[in-house]
């Protein structure tokens, strides 16, 4: 089988193009575990499938590491894009994705090689009633700095969809956070019936923020563009920022320029880059 390694901003996941290979659906969650392993595989966050679609131009699917789809991955979505167009399956600038959590809208911008550097990628509205998180309670439809009790302790969450799930904390400082606690504690609470990924942020101004994240089935990585997103979103809800501004987010791997538009939709902008390629033995 052969393999293409890709990252953004350091959240590396192993893609394997189904236009030319042929996988076993069933083995697909084994497979992923395997590739992803750091001491008898690839080494990846996960694995990630580039297929045809028959409503969109390419499609995605999205494994973690420890063998769970994903409905979602921005930083999967720009190197998906970048695979495409550098591989002729688009011929177009601006093209269709399919996800498990939707269509979505990226747009390459090609340097005068024709490789692409970066990706912007239009995730469309975000889902903030608690229904589409999905997030059990009975409070008010949208979660917005909604107290909420963790291991006998008070804190507060935001709850954002941005195709998958995320909870958005708010810190003064980015590096005291209790990531490691809270983030296994509250992916698997039983509030969150499709399991939930954990975000911290700090506000540096209304253009600004430091970001940190705990990905459900994966754990701590250096990225996550969905969760960037979500972060922007929650950072909005909140009233740090407004509509329309670029936000600049610092992540372990490098930023990402989020843009939450005044018509609803969340663009991502960031790099997508290729480390090698190979053959898979395994």
């Amino acid at each position: 089988m052969n393999f293409t390694k890709m990252h953004g901003l350091g959240n590396s996941y192993i893609y394997i193009d189904l236009f030319k290979e042929d996988l076993n659906e069933e083995t697909l969650p084994e497979l992923a575990i395997k590739v992803a392993d750091k001491n008898t595989g690839i080494g990846s966050d996960g694995m990630i499938l580039i297929g045809p679609s028959e409503i969109a131009d390419v499609s995605m699917r999205v494994f973690n590491n420890d063998g769970s789809e994903a409905m979602n991955c921005g930083n999967g979505l720009r190197c998906v894009a970048k695979f495409a167009y550098e591989n002729n399956y688009v011929s177009q600038t601006v093209f269709k994705i399919e996800t498990k959590g939707g269509l979505v809208e990226a747009t390459v911008h090609p340097d005068q090689n024709q490789k692409v550097p970066t990706v912007t990628i239009n995730m469309g509205a975000p889902r903030l009633n608690r229904s589409q998180i999905p997030m059990i309670g009975s409070q008010k439809d949208q979660v917005v700095n909604e107290p909420f009790q963790l291991n006998e302790q008070d804190i507060h969450l935001t709850a954002v969809s941005m195709g998958n799930p995320h909870a958005v904390l708010f810190t003064d400082n980015i590096q005291s956070i209790p990531l490691l606690v809270v983030g296994p504690a509250l992916e698997k609470h039983s509030r969150f019936p499709e399991w939930v990924n954990v975000e911290y942020v700090e506000v540096v101004s209304e253009n600004e923020i430091h970001f940190r994240v705990w990905e459900r089935g994966t754990g701590i990585t250096q990225a996550c563009g969905t969760g960037a997103c979500a972060a922007v979103v929650a950072t909005i809800l909140n009233g740090f920022s407004q509509k329309g501004k670029e936000v600049k987010v610092h992540l372990l791997g490098g930023d990402l320029h989020i843009t939450w538009k005044e018509n609803g939709d969340v663009l991502m902008n960031g790099a997508a880059e290729t480390i090698c390629e190979g053959v898979w033995l395994g």
